[in-house]
């Protein structure tokens, strides 16, 4: 079993969109066997689950998260922990112990202080907005999960192709 964390300086990064990099656990018997800071080359919001997928990750630990990446996951059949706040070895502890204090769902609605569509950049727009659309010249994925064509080519979707 692969664990990823949205993580920045050991702690549990808390915006998925915007991580730069997850630290990924390889979890056998029960037991951390082996853990890796891997960045994400780029990739944001939605086409973040191709990159967990390629990456072979089965569950997800975050601190915020939207709903077209929460849509996103779980399409892949990727696990989601959200709404974690602290230490990214602590949090996949108390996981494996069962103990961990999370949320099932998304818990960003992008209206929090500060955050701005522009964050995203050109043909990053993470959908979650609920527009429909992406903000950049990509097209809308339905339900708000707009990806611009660097999501795609990442390989989001089935085959990586661009969904209308």
């Amino acid at each position: 079993m692969k664990i990823a964390v949205t993580h920045k300086d050991g702690q549990i990064f808390q915006h998925f969109g915007q991580t730069t990099e997850f630290k990924v656990y390889d979890v056998e018997d029960g037991k951390v066997a082996s853990s890796s800071v891997v960045s994400t080359d780029g990739a944001s919001c939605g086409a973040l689950a191709g990159f967990l997928t390629t990456n072979e990750v089965n569950a997800v630990i975050c601190g915020g998260i939207g709903e077209g990446a929460q849509n996103a996951l779980e399409r892949a059949e990727i696990k989601l922990y959200a709404g974690v706040k602290g230490d990214a070895d602590a949090a996949v502890e108390a996981l494996l112990s069962d103990t961990l204090e999370y949320e099932t769902g998304a818990n960003c609605s992008h209206e929090e202080e500060g955050h701005e569509c522009a964050e995203h950049g050109l043909g990053q727009g993470c959908g979650v907005h609920r527009h429909g659309h992406g903000h950049g010249p990509g097209q809308g994925l339905g339900q708000g999960l707009g990806l611009g064509p660097d999501c795609t080519r990442k390989g989001f979707g089935p085959g990586g192709r661009h969904h209308d």
